[in-house]
């Protein structure tokens, strides 16, 4: 059971280890990933879509404004010529209007009322007009339901010259999108836009003709690729993507000289200076133009709103006339199949969620190296204001890219490991001060380090070992104090507790200040306080003495106290490894017995002094002798043993024995060889 319970902790210390090591590791990542996590689901949520949708708003409000082309004048019915002309506007006085303006050869009008009951009187006169007129297109509301529908004349039906109102409203009433072709559920009919048909006339004598993408992705008109619109295009979150819409890049042209009571840049005349044959209008106005017929009165309701309704300058919102907004996209539709235009676009949704990754990324590994406040709040506006300037620059060139999102994910993960980093903070100076508190009652030396290997707690006995100042070791490291070889030691040793997470004892040196050098046994461990900082406490106890002490009773039990030779003992150990040496090297030992003779004549005549001297003498001259890798070892008495080690033949041995024979024979010796 003991070993199971010591397998299971193991087992739990390597797995917490590694769980750390992995935190800690990937720290930005993991943060970087939730947070992510959570603005898509925001973003999914369609929480995020208004922010995306004002900024895009803002971005058509600043781009600059576009020279106007003149391929569009719009004849306004306003509130002067309905208290002249009464409303609704009876059939003869539109069939008035349509043979005035078709006088002026213009290359496509677009009647943009709705007119599927008869406004008498007039009625024979304006189905004349219809009849008379291949360039007229009238405008129908196309519904599932047919109580919501609005049909158009049935002359103008019957001949094929009517489009359907391609106005889609977003959640906040605002219109970005256009429509090219719509459909009805549970019909294959096709019904082509109010706003195509009419861009179609104009393009027809610029031999610009509709064609089929190859992956029926997108529509080929001319120069332009009209992509179509999927539900999660931009910031767009589940919209209704029926039919054949795009993302509408709203020409912002400038106000021409006539352009009327419009701030939107195109030309407008009052319905009632057509009919008023007092006026004679200036021909290029209208000749080889598109000429749109619509209200623009406020009481007849037929208002809309784009991206230029608002901004943050103007407090209530200002609406355009829904004649106006078909001429905003008719330019659109014919500047772009002419090649002068670019057409709004979108990242696709792996590309957005990668640049959100990244920048979730960026901001939380940027806080982790950056731990100034200050500092950060000034990253945070440089790099939003310059990843908006960028957003703005592509929009320009007709990306929509996913600035809101973006924006959060950086700014969240700096929040995040904020938050983080003060909680680490806050905890690691409890920790500290705690330690401080705990080691300072301890008397033997105590050091706390950081995973950085710098010194953050120390006790007066540590300081005092080595002899500097605590506070000019707080904040440092090994190697500003210690020599080279100790410190790599140091080192490796706290590597290894951080690593295993395990309490380790090793016996090191360490030299002090005055160059004094310490035999140390040090127990190292790991602590983590609840805000997962780690902490590697030392207990050094210093073992010199102890050290000493054992090495002068080895000695002692290990050699002869006369000679200072190796004893019995140390012989018998010395034999048995050598013997084990020669065996695995396949090398020759030799071994040599010396028995003093007539030893016992000195003793007994001499005294036992001169005969100690003696014994010193002969030790001296075997170890002279001899060679570094050979032993010489006194067995007792006047008995001694000699170890000849990697000897390459036995007549070796002989002629050492006669060396030493020589030696000791001699009567003046000096001690030189």
């Amino acid at each position: 059971m003991g070993i199971r319970k010591k397998i299971g902790k193991d087992l739990q210390i390597s797995i917490f280890a590694l769980q750390q090591k992995i935190f800690r590791r990937y720290r930005e990542l993991i943060t970087a990933s939730g947070v992510v996590l959570c603005v898509l689901i925001l973003r999914y949520l369609g929480l995020l879509q208004p922010l995306e949708w004002a900024t895009l708003d803002q971005f058509f409000q600043l781009r600059p404004i576009e020279a106007s082309q003149e391929r569009i004048t719009i004849v306004a019915i306003d509130e002067a010529s309905l208290r002249k002309f009464g409303s609704p506007i009876s059939d003869r006085y539109i069939a008035k209007l349509l043979q005035t303006i078709d006088s002026y050869q213009p290359r496509a009008i677009g009647l943009d009322i709705y007119r599927d009951l008869a406004v008498p009187p007039g009625e024979k006169e304006l189905e004349k007009a219809f009849n008379s007129m291949p360039n007229l297109i009238g405008i129908e509301l196309l519904s599932d339901s047919q109580n919501s529908r609005v049909n158009p004349p049935a002359v103008l039906s019957k001949r094929g010259q009517v489009g359907v109102n391609n106005t889609i409203r977003d959640a906040d009433g605002k219109v970005r999108r256009g429509l090219l072709y719509a459909h009805l559920e549970g019909k294959e009919k096709e019904y082509e836009s109010f706003a195509l048909k009419l861009a179609r006339l104009y393009l027809k004598k610029e031999n610009v003709v509709p064609k089929n993408a190859k992956n029926s992705e997108y529509l080929q008109l001319g120069k332009a690729k009209f992509i179509r619109f999927k539900n999660n295009d931009g910031g767009y979150v589940n919209a209704d993507d029926g039919g054949y819409q795009f993302l509408s890049n709203f020409p912002k042209p400038a106000c021409s000289e006539g352009c009327g009571d419009s701030s939107y840049g195109f030309r407008t005349i009052p319905l009632k200076d057509v009919l008023d044959e007092n006026k004679k209008l200036p021909e290029n106005w209208i000749k080889d133009r598109i000429v749109l017929i619509g209200s623009t009165a406020p009481s007849l309701l037929d208002l809309k709103f784009i991206p230029y309704s608002s901004s943050f300058m103007v407090g209530e919102p200002e609406s355009i006339a829904g004649v106006e907004l078909q001429a905003y996209f008719i330019d659109e539709i014919i500047s772009a199949s002419l090649g002068g235009r670019k057409l709004l676009r979108v990242w696709s949704e792996p590309v957005e969620y990668l640049c959100i990754a990244i920048w979730a990324y960026i901001g939380a590994i940027t806080r982790w190296r950056i731990r100034s406040s200050s500092k950060n709040i000034l990253l945070i506006l440089f790099i939003s204001f310059i990843f908006t300037v960028c957003a703005y620059l592509l929009f320009l060139e007709g990306w929509w890219i996913p600035l809101i999102p973006t924006l959060i994910t950086y700014i969240a993960s700096v929040i995040v490991i904020t938050s983080q980093i003060a909680h680490t903070q806050e905890e690691f100076k409890r920790s500290k001060d705690f330690l401080q508190q705990v080691i300072n009652t301890v008397a033997d030396p105590i050091f706390v380090k950081n995973e950085k290997h710098q010194w953050i707690v120390l006790n007066d006995a540590y300081c005092n070992l080595i002899g500097f100042p605590q506070n000019k070791l707080i904040g440092k490291f090994d190697y500003e104090f210690f020599p080279k070889h100790e410190a790599d030691v140091f080192i490796k040793n706290d590597e290894q507790v951080f690593k295993t997470h395990k309490f380790i004892e090793n016996e090191e040196k360490l030299t002090d200040i005055n160059g004094k050098l310490h035999l140390i046994a040090t127990k190292r461990s790991l602590h983590k306080d609840s805000a997962g900082n780690l902490f590697l406490v030392g207990i050094i106890r210093d073992i010199t003495e102890r050290k000493f002490q054992e090495d002068h009773l080895r000695y002692i039990a290990y050699h002869d106290a006369l000679t200072g030779l190796p004893n019995r003992k140390a012989f018998a150990e010395e034999l048995y490894e050598s013997l084990l040496w020669a065996k695995n090297g396949n090398c020759l030992l030799a071994l040599l017995f010396v028995d003093l003779d007539g030893f016992k004549q000195v003793n007994d005549s001499l005294g036992h002094k001169m005969g100690d001297l003696l014994l010193v003498t002969v030790a001296q001259r075997l170890s002279n002798c001899l060679r570094g890798s050979d032993t010489v070892s006194r067995l007792g008495g006047d008995e001694f043993t000699i170890i000849l080690r990697k000897i390459p033949k036995p007549q070796v041995a002989a002629k050492i024995a006669d060396k030493i024979l020589n030696s000791l024979t001699e009567t003046n010796y000096s001690g030189k060889s």
